[in-house]
């Protein structure tokens, strides 16, 4: 891999990750919130599971997202650099509608947009490279199992 890949790859790679980080950081008092008050769904994985996850799926959406930059110019590739973009906002977005804002309705409606961007970015992936898309399959089953887990907490924790 030439120099100039290389740094697109660990761009998108740091882009991604900050963004998870910030959110984090943003949200920390939220969460200390949500651990202790609220009731969670049965299939609520250890709180040690989350950080490790999102860092590995915040890993290959960069990794995707460069491959795709690095392909030839195209109207798909500028549709998934574009889906890339306005996913990310959605996802950054919805650590605050959950954890600070503990709007559990609207963050799972605000979640079920972020599930149909990312399986539109995946797609325009996979039409612009394929191991790019692939990249994302593990971001759209985490993303259906957050659905359950949210709309488990709307549902456990209304009133």
């Amino acid at each position: 891999m030439n120099s100039v890949k290389w740094k697109v790859y660990v761009f998108f790679i740091l882009l991604s990750e900050a963004v998870g980080i910030v959110a984090g950081i943003l949200t920390r008092e939220g969460m200390q919130i949500y651990s202790e008050t609220v009731t969670k769904p049965a299939l609520t994985p250890p709180a040690i599971v989350f950080p490790i996850v999102w860092t590995i799926l915040y890993a290959l959406m960069g990794a995707g997202v460069a491959g795709v930059t690095l392909k030839p110019q195209s109207n798909e590739r500028t549709r998934g650099l574009i889906l890339y973009a306005l996913q990310l906002l959605f996802n950054f977005g919805w650590s605050f509608i959950f954890f600070n804002w503990a709007n559990y309705g609207f963050a799972f409606f605000w979640l079920l947009i972020l599930i149909v961007l990312v399986s539109l970015m995946t797609d325009s992936f996979f039409k612009t490279d394929e191991l790019s898309g692939k990249m994302q399959i593990p971001y759209c089953v985490w993303l259906a199992f957050a659905a359950y887990l949210n709309l488990a907490v709307w549902i456990l924790n209304i009133g």
